[in-house]
């Protein structure tokens, strides 16, 4: 899963980039570039699956964080232009929108308001993306000038319906289309079409302005691809330098049960409609993602495209009644492992064990 990380100048996305990932403040980066990081997906349950295989290697899932230094900065517009090279294979957004207080760097516009910077960045990330569709519009209209092809009066038809989706300040997330017209919108890039996580960065100061932000953040967006998320960017880094003891009682305080990384992690796959699937055995225990309703063949074809290609069947044990088994052999005298085939439906939890022959 690869997310970006965007905001208006002064939402303290970096900040938030760091908290998430444990990056190094002091890092540089040149203009145009991106900051990437990597960061291991926490799972209890590959810790329990470990301790019960004892294998080589534990392998958790990950999450692909990038935070793009633009140039630019204080011209929004031109900040946008330049996300679309860098965000294009983006899975999504992370939206970060300013809800603190702090003197040294000034709110351009004078005062906190969450909804209207959160309007101001999707307005241009609208326009953006109108400019995109409009310019190949024009290339396919000449194109069609000279040739008749199927394909192409598609492309064009696709795009208009975005052009008029876009001029109506619709994000092309919202749009209904068909899965063949997403993959084709997909090559494009377009900041619109991708899931939207608003994270806002609140500072202890504005405890108890967290939930009327969140509800009227809600409420603004009205988007089922749009989840908004508290987070305490520069208090919440801090804590995550601590043993893991003393960071629980210092989130405790905060009135939060988790870190930020795993309420980001959550958050981030109920948006994306993704869920967890796992293989263990003596050489290695992982955790894997995918799509929630996948296939056992597209589950199998995450592991390695030779899997999926020479497909016999799967065997499935549920999580729990792995562990409540105590072991792979136990569960299979139980009657709890199973064995399905290629369009069984893989479900958040499942242990997989493919069977393949190429």
């Amino acid at each position: 899963m690869y997310i970006g990380i965007i905001g208006l100048p002064a939402s303290g996305k970096t900040t938030v980039f760091q908290t998430l990932t444990g990056a190094d403040s002091h890092s540089t980066r040149a203009a145009g570039k991106m900051h990437t990081r990597i960061v291991p997906v926490s799972d209890t349950r590959l810790q329990t699956l470990a301790d019960l295989y004892q294998p080589r290697k534990v392998t958790p899932a990950t999450i692909e964080c990038v935070d793009p230094l633009l140039m630019g900065q204080q011209d929004t517009r031109a900040s946008v232009e330049s996300l679309l090279p860098l965000m294009r294979d983006a899975d999504a957004l992370a939206h970060v929108v300013r809800a603190f207080d702090d003197p040294a760097v000034p709110h351009s516009q004078g005062h906190l308001n969450p909804v209207r910077d959160v309007s101001h960045l999707n307005s241009e990330l609208l326009l953006a993306d109108l400019m995109v569709v409009e310019k190949r519009l024009e290339r396919l209209g000449k194109d069609l000038k000279k040739v008749k092809n199927a394909d192409l009066e598609s492309e064009y038809a696709l795009l208009q319906h975005c052009q008029d989706a876009l001029e109506a300040e619709q994000p092309l997330r919202r749009l209904e289309l068909s899965d063949a017209e997403r993959k084709r919108l997909r090559g494009f890039g377009l900041l619109t079409s991708k899931a939207q996580l608003v994270v806002l960065n609140l500072d202890e100061a504005h405890l108890d302005a967290e939930s009327a932000w969140v509800e009227q953040l809600t409420t603004h967006l009205q988007d089922t691809a749009v989840e908004v998320m508290p987070l305490y960017g520069k208090i919440e880094g801090e804590i995550a330098q601590l043993a893991p003891e003393e960071a629980t009682a210092f989130l405790h305080e905060l009135g939060l049960q988790q870190s930020g990384l795993n309420r980001f992690v959550q958050k981030s796959y109920a948006l994306l409609g993704l869920c967890s699937f796992f293989t263990a055995g003596e050489k290695e225990v992982r955790a894997w993602t995918i799509s929630q309703g996948a296939s056992a063949l597209q589950a199998a074809g995450a592991i390695h495209s030779d899997l999926a290609r020479g497909f016999i069947r799967a065997e499935v044990v549920r999580y729990d009644d792995l562990l409540a088994s105590g072991s792979l052999g136990r569960a299979r005298e139980l009657g709890k492992l199973r064995l399905e085939g290629k369009e069984y439906r893989v479900q958040d939890g499942d242990v997989l064990l493919i069977r393949f022959n190429v």
